[in-house]
């Protein structure tokens, strides 16, 4: 067991590095890779993933802040925060709904690799090509708040905190570049994680938790963002993007492992 948990700690703190220095949370790396352990079942590996996810935003987001380093749109992020946040509820509702609908808990962890699978292939085949691609600046309100709460929807049902989807549609609708859109999304993951986690924890839909697992992962969530913080001021965008790229790489391989796992 010992080596388990030193597995997952491992896993949490490079994953929310990463998350924090990509802007993408890092539980779209911490979610695959708890599965393909089968450890736990889906409702534990979501709740674990959005934990560390959420101890890794929290201390992002109020750092920038305090230290006057933050580039985020308030506006914008706000509106996507608001939506997100109504996102996350729909998006925890309906993974309830989910999980129940398979007699083989295997049936719906396939199903959810291949939507990862679908979001991280499609983010790289985004992220290849964006130099081509005319980028628009939304300032509806409303139109903001329905991208938000798509947003949160995907990442509460996901249980990845984000993920690279956040970042693309930043980019798109948005016009950011790599750093800021990191820095956004990060904002939005804070709110759609915190929702998410308190309608599970008054719900109780989560059960039979290791306590010394959860807050293992949190203590690493806090300091992959740390880390993160201190990488990021060190690199130019061109680094940012090139990870961001070999990130996908190997997160489409991880999902088309563990989506033939499942099925098989």
């Amino acid at each position: 067991m010992d080596d388990v948990i030193l597995i997952i700690m491992t896993v949490s703190f490079l994953a929310s590095i990463v998350g924090s220095i990509c802007g993408i949370g890092g539980g779209v790396v911490i979610k695959p890779v708890l599965d393909s352990l089968i450890l736990f079942d889906l409702a534990t590996v979501n709740f674990l993933s959005s934990c560390t996810v959420f101890a890794m935003a929290s201390f992002n987001v109020s750092s920038s802040f305090i230290r006057k380093e933050s580039e985020i749109e308030l506006r914008s992020s706000s509106l996507l925060a608001i939506g997100g946040t109504m996102g996350g509820l729909l998006g925890k509702y309906s993974f309830e709904v989910f999980r129940n609908l398979f007699a083989n808990p295997s049936y719906g962890s396939a199903i959810q690799s291949f939507i990862l699978l679908i979001i991280n292939l499609g983010s790289l085949i985004y992220t290849l090509n964006k130099h081509r691609i005319k980028t628009l600046q939304v300032t509806t309100t409303l139109n903001i708040v329905i991208i938000g709460c798509s947003l949160g929807f995907l990442s509460s049902f996901l249980g990845i905190g984000g993920g690279p989807i956040n970042i693309i549609v930043l980019q798109f609708f948005f016009s950011m570049l790599t750093k800021q859109a990191a820095q956004n999304s990060l904002f939005i993951i804070f709110f759609s994680q915190a929702t998410s986690l308190l309608q599970t924890m008054l719900t109780r839909s989560v059960s039979n938790i290791s306590l010394p697992i959860l807050f293992s992962m949190m203590i690493c969530g806090v300091a992959g963002a740390v880390a993160g913080k201190y990488i990021n001021k060190k690199i130019d965008e061109k680094f940012v993007n090139m990870m961001f790229v070999y990130l996908m790489v190997l997160l489409v391989i991880l999902n088309i492992h563990n989506f033939i796992t499942f099925i098989s």
